[in-house]
């Protein structure tokens, strides 16, 4: 058994107030026996200043990111906030960082996507020693963090795990050396056990074992085929994004559909055990815009019935 997670979606625009919203399903889910919380980061909800807001109300679970993107701040701001939001949490934050989209960096923020995988390594080479000693003074290529002279520590804040949504061998090999593994999105078990494990495994050789967090579609129900078609449906434009696009072909998947974990309790145990087998350390299920409300607590209730004590890992 490892420890499985739900990935909570953004609240819809039409609730009355977000943080409320967020709060009662992220109690749902903690006292269904979930091992961990996980929020996104688009451009409505932010996800750190919402685990700070709502986190201490809901106890016990790991409260995750997945992902921030880098761009969207400094590796100082992300410190700063990363280390507020673990306070304030009681030490169950993990940290999961990305460098998004070419469209996302480029057409929404400005920034420049050239060079990801440098950016990413860079990155966490500031951001590290900011969250383990309060100090950074890195000057890179893509990225510049210099507080010496300033004091950047937040008392009381334990540095949180951080993990890399990596797919490339470059990207792999920053998570592995330099963070504490990877959180994944449509990779199944055939990508995350021929590719992802070996080449994070090299890359931590000497440190400790990377953590592998996969998050995928997950849902319940006796009607199998009715369930995969909604979720084709709704989760079909991730085909069309050249970064998924890569991880589906290297799984041998047409549609995020055919990644998912979608079936009866013998098909789900099934699959679960492949992702074991693969490597994975970390389950986060997503049933956002595919399930209905009696598969959602239907799934709810299995995933916790196989959810392993998360005790503070990975």
């Amino acid at each position: 058994m490892i420890p499985i997670g739900l990935a909570l979606a953004p609240p819809v625009p039409d609730v009355p107030d977000a943080l409320a919203d967020l709060l009662g399903r992220a109690r749902e889910a903690a006292a269904a026996g979930m091992a961990s919380l996980w929020l996104g980061q688009v451009y409505d909800i932010d996800a750190l200043t919402a685990w700070a807001a709502i986190g201490a109300r809901v106890p016990s679970v790991l409260l995750g990111t997945a992902v921030v993107a880098v761009h969207s701040r400094h590796p100082i701001a992300m410190s700063s906030q990363a280390k507020t939001t673990q306070v304030a949490v009681g030490g169950r934050l993990c940290l999961g960082l990305g460098v998004g989209h070419r469209a996302t960096a480029e057409d929404r923020y400005g920034i420049s996507f050239d060079r990801p995988a440098l950016r990413m390594r860079e990155y966490l080479e500031a951001l590290q020693p900011l969250l383990t000693r309060g100090e950074a003074g890195f000057h890179g290529r893509t990225v510049t963090a210099d507080t010496r002279g300033w004091p950047a520590d937040v008392p009381g804040a334990g540095p949180p795990p951080v993990l890399v949504a990596a797919m490339g061998p470059a990207m792999l090999r920053a998570a592995g050396e330099l963070a504490g593994g990877t959180v994944t999105w449509l990779a199944g078990p055939r990508t995350i056990a021929g590719h992802i494990r070996p080449a994070l495994d090299k890359a931590a050789a000497g440190r400790p074992a990377p953590a592998v967090v996969a998050s995928l579609p997950v849902c319940l129900t006796d009607d199998a085929e009715a369930a995969r078609d909604r979720a084709a449906a709704a989760l079909g434009f991730y085909a069309a994004v050249p970064a998924y696009r890569n991880v589906l072909d290297r799984e041998g998947a047409a549609s995020p559909a055919d990644v998912a974990l979608i079936g009866d309790e013998r098909v789900l145990d099934q699959s679960l055990a492949r992702l074991v087998d693969a490597g994975v350390t970390h389950l986060v299920a997503n049933m956002s815009g595919f399930v209905t409300e009696e598969e959602r607590l239907r799934t709810l209730e299995y995933l916790a019935s196989r959810s392993a004590p998360a005790d503070g890992r990975l």
